[in-house]
């Protein structure tokens, strides 16, 4: 379930104190309402420039990914905007970036941001997995796979990102940029080029061609078959859980598509 959404105007005066503090007067406020995983989501304009902000609060179930967004930003920029701040106030925990000047990813087919996609992609997979706290993918699929010693097969030390949600990769003029770090991991270097062809099947492809889309990425080459089969299979069993009994439009289209991968992987046979 997103996380509740507030506005700018509704926090504590304690936290909008606190934002102020960080980046000065606020001169005027645009509230972003497309985020997921944050309950605050605005653009701040200053006499120094705009400043995305995100927040939740302070007791909420997912308030340690503000910590993971603040603590890897200095090893994925410019790939990822920079963290201007990180301030706790109010009761809520707060991160100020630089706004990107940019539009969300098309992932449909023939869409012209797709290279900008696999760029990225293979932008990521060159950076080291910094020695900081990571969940591992291992972990986070094991209740998910057919067999426990499948989940064995995602465990590695890549760098992942994990959601590649269209709305978390912003195409400016000349190349995409990733947010939303709260959900990174460390596993199996291929992982991320398996999330992002669920979301190209989301938006209309179809699994062949999606496979396509990944098919030059070194990571992916590296594949084992029997691992993609793996992943495929607890990546439909972990977007039924996430639809649970009655799934809005927006998730039974993922659960649909991790689906017809997973149908697709298992015709290869």
């Amino acid at each position: 379930m997103p996380a509740p959404s507030i506005t700018f105007g509704s926090l504590p005066s304690g936290a909008r104190t606190a934002i102020e503090a960080e980046i000065g007067s606020i001169l005027r406020i645009e509230d972003v309402s497309t985020g997921l995983n944050s309950s605050l989501s605005a653009l701040a304009r200053t006499a120094g420039g705009v400043v995305f902000l995100k927040g939740l609060r302070s007791d909420h179930r997912w308030v340690w990914t503000q910590q993971r967004e603040a603590d890897i930003n200095p090893y994925v920029a410019p790939l990822a905007p920079r963290l201007l701040f990180h301030a706790i106030a109010g009761g809520w925990d707060l991160l100020g970036f630089e706004a990107i000047d940019g539009r969300h990813a098309d992932y449909s087919p023939g869409s012209p941001d797709l290279p900008e996609v696999t760029d990225a992609l293979q932008e990521l997979a060159s950076l080291p997995c910094p020695d900081i706290e990571l969940r591992h993918a291992e972990q986070r699929l094991a209740d998910y796979v057919a067999d426990p010693a499948d989940a064995a097969a995602f465990a590695g030390n890549a760098l992942l990102h994990t959601d590649w949600n269209n709305h978390n990769v912003l195409i400016t003029h000349d190349r995409a940029h990733l947010v939303d770090w709260g959900w990174a991991t460390r596993g199996a270097a291929w992982l991320d080029p398996a999330h992002w062809v669920i979301w190209l099947i989301a938006a209309g492809h179809t699994p062949s061609a999606a496979e396509e889309s990944v098919a030059m990425l070194p990571t992916w080459t590296l594949a084992p078959p029997r691992a993609v089969d793996a992943f495929a299979h607890a990546s439909a069993n972990l977007w039924e859980r996430i639809a649970g009994v009655s799934p809005d439009d927006w998730t039974m289209n993922l659960l649909d598509a991790a689906r017809l991968w997973q149908q697709h992987r298992s015709n290869r046979h």
